[in-house]
């Protein structure tokens, strides 16, 4: 009898594992997790350039399923809420707080709005204001919060359109704002459910080569048209800090306004038909017309037809004017960029773009500024003879830096770096910048020098430095190279060049980053201006170190190890289980690809996109483990993507192991996004792992034909690359048991949701050990409390049940 029941309980055991789907309500995970992950997050800083003021802003550590639970329409690739007319996943601001840097104590403004919802935040030109945006049950408000009064007040009621991005501009005089609101006639959305279509859906190719990414939310038919008029409909007002108002712009589909550096004009950006349904705003018609400060119209200085045809390639680009923008350095002067290649990275030709400026009020014909050999990148202002010029190449990965004479284009550019920019080692660093009297970011330049901030990443460790650079000779001085070993330094800012004041934020493992005022002239201790406390002290005893080992072909690789607190490093009687958890990343060559910008004394700020969490559950955690792929010369490297990855994970497990504190059987790989493809990938091409867990990927190539992640080819020129780096199509190997997760609501180019599900279908039909979780209303990253911690309990089972 006791035989029989054994077998009908096993047997009733197998059928209800055997079912599809499980009826489970939201878990929690393990208290030693739940502690960590469950924290008030610490609010993050913003100053003045002359560090009188510190405005701290608090968010909420997680939104909760209600705040994703909101009306959404998705449309051109935007996702707004119709009814309050903001990006429906924007991420609010909670409380603000201001702050003297000689007090201790911050203070919340007085008069700010009781139920806080709080984005946009700008800064006034005189630095001395804030405007931002409140969202209420209808709409989003307009707010100013003055730091010599430390008072708040409301200039509008919900009337603003936020739906394409921060609708609010200062003017030049810090007294009033350019902003975007609502028309007042505005019409009533189409429920495109309801509404009867008037004829078919018809797309025509012409023959023109069109290679676009798989974006999402695109329209779809003439309902989708008119409801993306109605929410990107704006008109222009003038608002005074009084509240009082003035009609700047007759409604219109505004999506960008920038205010010339001395206030006089203002370029506005508008939208124009026809639509397309295959790619986002950003490459519609759009029509670009300078107005002064009054409204009026001076002159349409740019016209960019619709834009789905583009070459092929990371570099190609559109023809015609691009890059459109105000020089920071002087009055009312417009720059722009202009391909000489017509776009096409394929062309073989002497210089690829050229940049041009032309002074308000437009009369005389542009000027020719410089000209690029490699695609141009960005330009940094300094004054009328001084500016930086940065270009750059993908597919080389090169980049050059050079310093111009604007003043005379006809004065070569002056190269001051060449390399290529994934070599970390050889960065020299990023040009500080200053406010001018415009209030506009510009080189800071003193007594016929510039400096330099670098990261300061070494062979041997991080070593933050500043450099003045003589623009004369383009020779460099360094001013001060951080030596610290047992603490992490990053150089924010150069507060003071004479005085030798510096920014900077120091951390520790287990010291929450703070900043302080360092003195590069004067030895002394740096002054301590913030204080926060560290929020995972539970996790204090854990230790971590970063360990550097070599793949098989010589390759550098490192990772950041962590062991439980108390585990004995020296008898290692006990092999604990091995969580590794990285992103691949590729590389044209060899040294770049070993070269590590992890530092060992960061602040271990454990989070739901890493496995550091189950180092409190008896695991060693490999994180951030090293996983490049690298191709040399005409050799691209997902040509051999399968192969370096397995080359990449073997590495990573015989390290470990090396060091006697693991049971190499028990080693789980896990990923987000592309590290979720890895992963997928790594469970079907070997057998090091006994599981894996893969979050929000893209497992069937065949669906992302125009190029994925790195990739620039099409499925067409490389069919057998497509298909070999394809899980899917890889099904039939797969039988390590894997744990997918993916959002309900991706909207990520590439990875749809219906990539999991479709992937999970195959697993389950050719009987692989698999287990799929769609976490209800999330994106690609996941921001709810609710699907947070039931995310972090089912891996957690997972791992228990595999590896354990």
């Amino acid at each position: 009898m006791k035989q029989l029941l054994t077998t009908i309980l096993l047997t009733l055991m197998s059928l209800a594992s055997s079912h599809s789907q499980e009826n489970l309500s939201y878990q929690l995970p393990p208290q030693s997790i739940l502690q960590l992950a469950d924290y008030q997050r610490p609010p993050s800083v913003a100053m003045d350039t002359r560090k009188t003021f510190m405005l701290l802003s608090y968010r909420p550590t997680y939104k909760s399923l209600d705040d994703l639970n909101q009306q959404e329409i998705s449309l051109a690739g935007l996702r707004v809420n119709p009814v309050t007319n903001i990006s429906s996943s924007m991420s609010y601001i909670s409380s603000l707080k201001m702050r003297k840097l000689t007090d201790k104590e911050p203070v919340e403004f007085v008069g700010l709005p009781q139920s806080m919802r709080i984005a946009n935040v700008l800064w006034s030109p005189d630095e001395t204001k804030v405007a931002f945006t409140n969202t209420v049950t209808n709409g989003v408000e307009l707010w100013m919060a003055d730091f010599n009064t430390a008072k708040a007040t409301k200039l509008t009621n919900a009337v603003l359109n936020a739906n394409v991005g921060n609708p609010v501009n200062w003017f030049r005089d810090s007294k009033s704002l350019l902003v975007r609101m609502l028309p007042a006639n505005r019409t009533e959305l189409i429920d495109g459910k309801k509404a009867l279509p008037t004829g078919p859906i018809i797309s025509v190719s012409d023959g023109s080569k069109s290679q676009n990414r798989t974006y999402q939310d695109m329209l779809k038919n003439p309902t989708d048209e008119v409801n993306f008029v109605t929410l990107t409909t704006s008109e222009l007002y003038k608002i005074n800090l009084d509240g009082t108002k003035k009609l700047f712009k007759e409604a219109d589909l505004y999506v960008n306004e920038i205010i010339s550096p001395d206030g006089n004009y203002v370029l506005v950006t508008t939208l124009c038909k026809p639509f397309s349904y295959i790619v986002p705003l950003n490459r519609f018609p759009q029509v670009n017309v300078v107005y002064d400060a009054v409204g009026s119209k001076v002159k349409t200085v740019n016209e960019v037809p619709l834009s789905e045809v583009l070459p092929k390639g990371f570099m190609a680009v559109r023809t015609g004017k691009r890059s459109l923008s105000w020089r920071a350095d002087e009055p009312s002067t417009l720059f722009w960029v202009e391909a000489l290649d017509g776009g096409d990275p394929q062309k073989e030709v002497e210089f690829r773009d050229a940049v041009y400026t032309h002074k308000a009020p437009f009369v005389e014909e542009p000027e020719l500024l410089c000209k690029t050999t490699l695609r141009f990148s960005r330009l940094v202002w300094g004054n009328a003879t001084t500016a930086v010029l940065n270009e750059e190449w993908y597919d080389t990965r090169q980049m050059k830096v050079s310093v111009i004479n604007p003043s005379n284009p006809e004065q070569a550019p002056r190269l001051f770096s060449a390399r290529n920019f994934q070599d970390v080692y050889a960065d020299l660093g990023d040009f500080e910048t200053q406010k001018n009297t415009y209030g506009k970011y510009v080189l800071t330049i003193e007594g016929g020098n510039a400096y330099l901030l670098g990261d300061g990443f070494t062979a041997k460790g991080q070593f933050p430095f500043i450099d003045e650079l003589n623009l004369s000779t383009l020779k460099t001085k360094r001013l001060y190279q951080s030596a610290l070993t047992d603490k992490m330094e990053e150089i924010q800012d150069i507060v003071d060049v004479k005085k030798g004041e510096v920014l900077v934020r120091m951390q520790s493992k287990n010291e929450f980053p703070n900043y302080f005022i360092r003195n590069i002239k004067k030895r002394i201790a740096p002054q301590q201006i913030t204080y926060f406390k560290n929020p995972f002290e539970s996790i204090a005893g854990v230790h971590k170190e970063q360990i550097k080992y070599k793949r098989a072909d010589g390759v550098e690789l490192s990772g950041t190890l962590y062991l439980p607190a108390g585990y004995d490093q020296k008898t290692k009687t006990e092999k604990l289980p091995l969580l590794i958890w990285a992103y691949p990343a590729e590389y044209k060559d060899k040294n770049s690809a070993g070269q590590s910008t992890a530092n060992p004394n960061e602040f271990t700020y454990p989070y739901y996109g890493s496995f550091v969490y189950w180092v409190t559950r008896g695991y060693a955690v490999l994180d951030d483990a090293a996983f490049p792929i690298v191709g040399e010369g005409k050799i691209e490297p997902n040509d051999t993507f399968v192969p370096q990855l397995v080359a990449n994970a073997k590495a990573a497990i015989d390290a470990v192991d090396s060091l006697g504190f693991i049971d190499r059987k028990k080693v789980a790989v896990g990923g987000h996004s592309y590290g979720a493809f890895m992963t997928a990938n790594l469970l079907t091409h070997c057998e090091l792992f006994a599981c894996g867990i893969a979050r929000s990927g893209a497992y069937n190539r065949t669906l992302t034909p125009f190029g994925f992640q790195s990739e620039q080819r099409n499925y067409w020129d490389v069919p057998e690359v497509y298909n070999i780096m394809s899980p899917f199509m890889q099904a039939d190997k797969m039988k390590t048991p894997m744990l997918l997760v993916h959002g309900e609501a991706d909207n990520n180019p590439g990875t749809f949701t219906l990539q999991t599900e479709r992937y999970f279908q195959a697993l389950k039909g050719l009987g692989a050990p698999a287990r799929m979780v769609i976490l209800p209303k999330e994106q690609h990253g996941y921001v709810a409390r609710e699907n947070i911690l039931h995310l972090l309990w089912e891996q957690d089972r997972f791992l228990e049940k595999y590896l354990k």
